[in-house]
């Protein structure tokens, strides 16, 4: 197996601190062991991952994202009929999300996902853009004083921070959510997480799912966590991609966030991911 990415796939970094255009595989067909190593290295190295000029069915989207482990199907969210594991994004008028913040993917979960595949369906005219942050970058500019303030506390992830009840209003809804509700209890996970194959630190809060610092009262936790999720937002640690039909991003849910744009409302956009599990966060 080549040792560099450059003789597989060609990967133009997009700035230094994270995301990456990688071109040179059609995401549609069987990837070989060796693509598949070289795309996952370029993912550790970069964050988050763009390809261009991708023609993906549900099923050979879900047959890419396999390649990296095992798939979550969500307990929510609408997918594809014949391809559980691929669920259906639709923004529109009638159907907003309340999720406007950064957030990491289902971390309400014990074993939350090692990263996501997003692939555009149907693009707005103009707007929806999605923004990536790098929890490392983010912890990296912290002062040594807050690292070691931050080390070895936890936090509460809960499901029903972003899907509150209250959205579920239709009884088979309302069903769905109270046994996705049952399944998923509140979990705790340590305030910086340390990436399983870098070794690297990272902030692991999100303004989607973290609702406490355990051991904290509640205005200390929300004081700090505000701190927190202002400071992974800021444009340093961050790239932004404008949507084109074919593209599809690849990010690693353990040390990113990220952030859908809904600013292209009347208009619709409808996305279709696949987000593949990961391990318990230490």
């Amino acid at each position: 197996m080549p040792d560099s990415l450059s003789t597989i796939l060609s990967v133009q970094p997009l700035n230094p601190t994270i995301g990456a255009v990688v071109r040179g595989v059609d995401l549609a067909q069987p990837q070989g062991e060796a693509h598949v190593a070289a795309i996952n290295r370029a993912l550790l190295q970069h964050h988050v991952l763009f390809f261009e000029d991708q023609d993906l069915t549900p099923a050979s989207h879900r047959d890419f994202a396999a390649r990296f482990g095992a798939l979550h199907v969500h307990p929510v969210y609408p997918h594809v009929a014949e391809v559980p594991e691929i669920i259906i994004l639709d923004t529109h008028p009638d159907n907003q999300p309340d999720n406007d913040n950064w957030h990491t993917d289902v971390t309400f979960i014990e074993t939350p996902p090692m990263g996501a595949v997003l692939a555009a369906q149907q693009l707005p005219p103009s707007g929806g853009d999605t923004s990536w942050s790098s929890s490392v970058a983010a912890f990296d500019a912290l002062a040594p004083a807050w690292q070691g303030f931050l080390t070895g506390l936890a936090a509460l992830h809960d499901f029903a921070r972003s899907f509150p009840p209250e959205r579920f209003t239709a009884p088979e809804e309302r069903e769905r959510w109270q046994a996705a509700r049952d399944k998923n209890p509140p979990v705790t996970h340590p305030v910086v997480r340390t990436h399983p194959v870098t070794g690297r630190k990272g902030l692991f809060v999100n303004e989607g799912f973290t609702t406490r610092i355990t051991g904290f009262s509640a205005k200390e936790s929300d004081a700090v966590l505000r701190f927190l999720f202002d400071h992974v937002a800021k444009p340093e640690f961050t790239v932004r991609w404008r949507w084109k039909p074919g593209d599809v991003a690849f990010w690693d849910n353990r040390c990113t966030q990220h952030y859908a744009l809904a600013d292209y409302l009347p208009n619709r956009r409808v996305m279709h991911r696949a987000t593949i599990l990961g391990d318990r966060p230490v």
